[in-house]
């Protein structure tokens, strides 16, 4: 991952230089998390690039917020606006596209009211989290020795940022034991979710996965993945999930904006899983993005031809 080619941000209403999007030492954000922010991708398609997904995208940002107690000082539709001039600016054809909201410099107390809401719009291109290698041939995961906080403890459908240290410490143990990713248990034992996915697992003609009673961020590319699942003509589930299960699965796989459809080669050191259905949900989600609107609405065109950057 490189901004190299980022020369353009969005900050606060309007279009700036990749270098002035810059924020103050005491900003409340940055000593306590106090922000939410999205994942999303801008595809190359025959029509030119397409966001995919970004009203369900700016949906969850917004349901982040507010159980974050936060006004987002500008609406979707503005928001919507700024991510398509930040992706045509750049001339990105395919790009991940990071909106970020967070308390801005105020007060220092850990109430952040006096704090104004600073918005922030960024873009670079970035290939699939887990690597090209890792679509094709797979990862290695083990279970991490850290748990997924509770929603008691944190909202976890919300995609804030202060809450992803979680995340940060089992990616960093992973990495340290020689995996590629790392799987959380949820408070009771059972399989959470990857540092910055969500999990599947294949059973014969079952695609099993589970939900926010497991402390799971339900993600965009999940829904994508079950509405596929189900027109493939598989019978899905959706439920508990346990260590056992993982171990015993035909096929194991991460879904995500970032990850897109990764599959899982090895699980501490067990490995054999094959990558038949993660093949198939990954056409459809390539025939989606590219072609058809039916399975996966929502996909978006940012109308470089109708809005050229000579024009502006």
């Amino acid at each position: 991952m490189s901004f190299a080619q980022s020369k353009w941000g969005w900050m606060n209403g309007e279009i700036i230089l990749w270098e002035n999007a810059t924020t103050h030492v005491s900003a409340h954000g940055l000593h306590y998390g106090t922000g939410v922010f999205e994942g999303v991708r801008c595809y190359e398609t025959p029509n030119g690039p397409a966001v995919f997904r970004l009203d369900a995208h700016l949906d969850r940002l917004y349901a982040s917020a507010e159980s974050c107690g936060m006004l987002i000082p500008f609406n979707a539709g503005e928001l919507a606006e700024a991510i398509c001039q930040v992706v045509r600016r750049n001339d990105f054809r395919d790009c991940y596209i990071r909106p970020l909201c967070y308390y801005g410099s105020g007060v220092l107390g850990l109430n952040p009211r006096a704090c104004p809401v600073e918005v922030a719009v960024l873009a670079w291109p970035w290939e699939t989290y887990l690597g090209a290698e890792g679509l094709e041939q797979g990862v290695s995961i083990t279970i991490s020795p850290w748990r997924k906080f509770h929603s008691s403890m944190m909202p976890t459908k919300a995609k804030a940022c202060g809450q992803y240290i979680n995340s940060v410490l089992a990616l960093r143990d992973a990495l340290d034991r020689g995996y590629a990713e790392a799987l959380l248990l949820d408070a009771d034992g059972h399989l959470a979710e990857g540092s910055g996915e969500n999990l599947f697992l294949v059973r014969g003609n079952q695609v099993i996965t589970n939900d926010e009673c497991h402390s799971i961020l339900p993600g965009i590319t999940r829904d994508s993945v079950l509405r596929i699942a189900r027109d493939l003509g598989f019978e899905v589930e959706v439920r508990t999930l346990s260590v056992a299960e993982l171990l015993a699965a035909e096929e194991a796989f991460f879904t995500g904006t970032a990850a897109e459809v990764t599959p899982i080669s090895e699980v501490c050191r067990r490995s054999g899983s094959r990558f038949f259905l993660c093949r198939l949900v990954t056409s459809g989600l390539f025939a989606t993005r590219c072609v058809d609107e039916r399975l996966v609405p929502g996909l978006q065109c940012s109308p470089r031809d109708s809005n050229p950057i000579t024009n502006w």
